[in-house]
């Protein structure tokens, strides 16, 4: 028994030792130190995080673009910490004249920003400052009283803003339809590795929210129609009965029903004809709500199963202006994306009671809601909303802290994009466009941006650096992951880590950890190399040499990314023999010897490495003389 027990620590040592072989910040070591997180990629026993409770209501009356909001909030700190300032997301200060932005700002992008006129702390009312302080989308503010750890204190906001006419996440749609997303004042995260997230949003990063519990009201004219994150608590008292009805009947069918169309939408009597409707809605255990308004866009239903285990259906809407020809078909598309990547990749049902597809300018993702461009093309509408609609479980699923490590979600996304598709158009279609957009831009660009490590926090990136390490980089790594791993264990891995983080807030050493331990392999060199190195991929074929056994084909790693690739031998007489070098080859080597046992004559030998495309294609054939 003793020897046993001798055995289990050691194993546990060594596992370790080995987990600590990766390079991690030091505000990630001291969670780690405060068992806030387990080297096995687990949740650590002292894990937290705090969460808040909003009631929001919104004003919204087309044309007019100011929107009015006032909320309640609940924030409770479930923190060992005492809180003395918290921070407030005000994310449409975007807007604002002057504030840091990565993208160029029309004069039809510019507003006034958020304007906070009334503010109280658990009832007692308290002063706003809007002055400038150099970081317009984030604000901090002194509690008089500090937020204990295990307590929780009331916040009330009423404010105002002008909706932008030109903006690329949300804003105003045409004159009656707006996309209101990030509208109301938000409490930052604070986590067990960062604190409070002062990040800056600059439009060109994306995303790290709290799971909160919401109740939104949109109170919005008679003939508006409202589209939220969350199910609509009062169809009844909003929609005229036949409406509500077909809506009702839309969550139990396969059938698409338009439940608005053009001519419903003339005669002006698909809503209640108060002069404004008051449209509730619920969400809970979520980290954003957005939605949508218009007197003029077409809403199509229907819904489909998402968990074939219990036969739990999920509601999918689409809502558009009819003259988007690939929106006729958007509901469709939005019920495929649900059934395939809830039962193939990444093969967890959909979490949510909804989607909804609107059609706007930004092709961006949000918990229950995308808003979409439209295009001539069906097909390219298709592969879009797919990778929008794959968001849901990177980052919504969990927590991810986009602003920092948008690869955690982008990344996925863009590999559940490319599987998908697949599906539908085959490999060698799907696998062109991805490295159309997703391989080629990165690996043809010798320039060192393209070489920054995909772990380099985003939020200090902008350019190729940032959208290749976010996309196709990363991608690319977890599909050399699955390959080497092979589908049944990278499934494994995939959904323990999920399962482990649902509703929480990993970091990529969770991550890799995680993957560490299901699979029950060290893989810090692949992580290390993949993750943390300046490399890429870039193999040659050093030498072909003939012996009584065949051919032995000498191929070297010049890039240093363990990338799986297909060495391909021709023979004398027409003939071709294929072998596959798993990414696992590159575990502690640079060059490696395949053994082609022949009797034939081999002309010549290339390598393939499908979507791993290469970055020197001219060493990657040899010919034998």
């Amino acid at each position: 028994m003793k020897k046993i027990l001798l055995s289990a620590i050691v194993l546990i040592s060594v596992a370790f030792c080995s987990a600590q072989e990766l390079y991690m910040p030091r505000n990630v070591k001291e969670a780690y130190r405060k068992e806030t997180r387990s080297m096995d990629g687990k949740p650590g026993k002292n894990y937290w995080q705090n969460y808040g409770r909003y009631n929001i209501t919104m004003a919204v009356l087309p044309p007019n673009r100011n929107v009015k909001g006032k909320e309640q909030v609940t924030y409770i700190n479930n923190s060992p910490d005492t809180l003395r300032n918290p921070i407030i997301k005000l994310i449409l200060n975007i807007h604002k004249p002057g504030a840091l932005r990565q993208n160029d700002a029309s004069a039809d992008y510019l507003t006034t920003g958020v304007h906070i006129s009334s503010f109280s702390v658990n009832g007692k009312a308290t002063s706003w400052n809007d002055a400038p302080t150099g970081h317009d989308t984030w604000q901090a503010f002194r509690l008089a009283q500090p937020l204990l750890p295990h307590d929780s204190v009331q916040l009330s906001f009423e404010w105002d803003f002008d909706i932008s006419l030109e903006s690329n996440r949300e804003g105003m749609i045409d004159s009656t339809t707006y996309f209101l997303a990030y509208f109301y004042p938000r409490v930052a995260v604070y986590d067990d590795y960062y604190g409070w997230d002062r990040m800056q949003f600059t439009d060109a990063q994306e995303f790290y929210n709290d799971f909160n519990d919401y109740t939104l009201t949109v109170n919005a004219p008679k003939n508006y129609i409202v589209w939220s994150t969350g199910t609509l608590q009062n169809p009844g008292e909003v929609l005229q009965k036949n409406y509500a009805d077909k809506l009702s009947a839309s969550m139990l069918s396969d059938d698409i029903v338009t439940i608005a169309g053009t001519a419903d939408l003339a005669a002006k009597k698909i809503t209640t004809q108060n002069a404004v409707n008051s449209w509730k809605w619920t969400a809970n255990n979520i980290s954003d709500v957005t939605f949508a308004v218009s007197d003029h866009f077409v809403w199509d239903a229907s819904s489909v199963v998402v968990d074939k285990n219990t036969n739990r259906r999920a509601s999918v809407q689409a809502a558009y202006n009819d003259t988007a020809k690939d929106f006729h078909q958007m509901v469709s598309f939005a019920r495929h994306s649900l059934d395939w990547l809830s039962n193939n990749w990444p093969g967890v049902p959909y979490p949510f009671e909804k989607t909804t597809v609107v059609q706007g300018y930004a092709d961006m993702e949000y918990p229950m809601m995308v808003n979409d461009n439209t295009n001539s093309d069906s097909a390219f509408s298709k592969f879009v909303v797919e990778h929008e609609i794959a968001h849901t479980w990177f980052p919504f699923y969990m927590g991810i802290n986009e602003t920092r490590y948008g690869f955690m979600d982008e990344g996925w996304a863009t590999t559940f994009e490319l599987l998908i598709g697949r599906a539908d158009v085959g490999n060698e279609k799907a696998e062109t466009l991805y490295k159309q957009f997703r391989v080629n831009g990165w690996i043809n660009d010798p320039q060192a941006e393209e070489d920054i490590p995909i772990i380099t926090p985003v939020n200090i990136l902008s350019g190729v650096a940032m959208g290749n390490n976010e996309y196709g980089k990363a991608s690319l790594g977890y599909l050399a992951v699955k390959d080497m791993l092979g589908d049944d264990m990278f499934r494994k891995c995939l959904h323990e880590f999920m399962n482990r983080w649902h509703g929480k807030h990993p970091t990529p050493w969770d991550f890799f950890y995680t993957f560490n331990d299901v699979s029950g392999k060290n893989l810090n060199w692949f992580w290390t190399s993949w993750f943390f190195s300046n490399g890429y991929i870039d193999f040659g074929i050093q030498k072909a040499d003939k012996s009584r056994k065949g051919y032995t084909v000498t191929i070297q790693n010049n890039g240093g990314f363990p990338a799986p690739v297909d060495v391909i031998a021709t023979y004398a007489d027409g003939t071709t023999e294929s072998k596959h070098l798993n990414p696992e080859v590159w575990s502690n080597t640079t060059s490696t010897d395949l053994l082609f046992a022949t009797k034939k004559t081999m002309s010549s030998v290339a390598l393939s490495g499908g979507v791993f495309m290469d970055a020197n294609r001219k060493d990657n054939r040899f010919e034998i003389k």
